[in-house]
């Protein structure tokens, strides 16, 4: 077997990873349940190689996406329920069907695309796919996504149809009525009431709508949740290496110091990171 620029290539190299007796014994046990969060991670790894800029490392990224499309192919296949072949022909029609701008006839290129049409066209496929049963707006929004990111997809289908904040006054109103609400649950007089399961739930649920609301600001700003948190953790990420480093040059660990001496450092970092702006 060897590395190859055909799909077909590594089509084989699954197929043979898979097959009873002479494949992988690790990848033969492999389910779709159990292959999903690899799924997801190796997604995450093609977003953070383009936040780094990082083109080498996106190649990479994509072909270890690439392989996630065809380990859940195979498994398909396996199961007789599709092939590969099938999921490239399913996403060119896709494609095809929603761009009748660019390949439709020569009417429907010049009409260019029209404002809405994506959404109709998903609206279609999708009571094509129906069993005649009433059908959510939401229903469409993956319950897989991350929590904020599915937030935002949510928001945004409601506000298509008039449910949505004119402005961001009021959604800040929200916020604050939210954080209220969370300190009444979160921040009791007696702190052995956040032991209890039913208030422990409360909190959960508080805590939740003080992030919906976030994601919902986030929206009206045109901001990726995620993209702005994961900013947040690199920022974090560094700003405590820095902490490291400084009391290293003192032959100190974080665990050997103290919260005054950490909190001085950290202080000292984001002076020099205003100075850098």
């Amino acid at each position: 077997m060897t590395p190859s620029k055909d799909i077909a290539r590594l089509i084989e190299i699954m197929t043979a990873l898979r097959t009873p007796v002479t494949g992988c014994p690790w990848d033969l046990e492999q389910t779709f349940a159990t292959i999903a969060p690899y799924t997801i991670e190796e997604a995450y790894e093609v977003a953070d190689a383009i936040a780094r800029n990082d083109l080498g490392d996106l190649k990479d990224e994509l072909g270890d996406l690439l392989l996630q499309v065809v380990y859940h192919a195979r498994i398909a296949e396996e199961q007789g329920a599709f092939q590969f072949g099938d999921v490239v022909e399913g996403v060119t029609s896709k494609m095809i069907r929603r761009h009748p701008h660019v390949f439709g006839d020569e009417t429907a290129r010049n009409a260019g695309a029209v404002k809405g049409f994506w959404d109709r066209i998903k609206a279609e496929e999708k009571a094509a796919k129906g069993n005649g049963t009433p059908a959510s707006l939401l229903d469409d929004v993956p319950i897989g996504l991350p929590g904020l990111t599915r937030a935002i997809k949510l928001q945004n289908k409601a506000a298509k149809v008039g449910f949505d904040w004119p402005d961001l006054a009021p959604v800040f109103e929200k916020l604050q009525e939210e954080i209220r609400e969370f300190e009444e649950v979160a921040a009791p007089a007696d702190p052995r009431g956040a032991n209890d399961q039913g208030n422990r739930t409360k909190i959960e649920e508080e805590f939740g709508d003080i992030l919906f609301v976030m994601a919902n600001i986030a929206r009206h700003l045109q901001l990726d949740p995620e993209a702005a948190l994961r900013a947040a953790n690199q920022k974090f990420t560094r700003r405590f290496a820095y902490i490291e480093a400084r009391l290293a040059e003192r032959n100190k660990t974080p665990a050997q110091s103290d919260l005054k001496e950490m909190d001085a450092l950290w202080d000292e970092v984001r002076a020099k990171d205003r100075e850098r702006k």
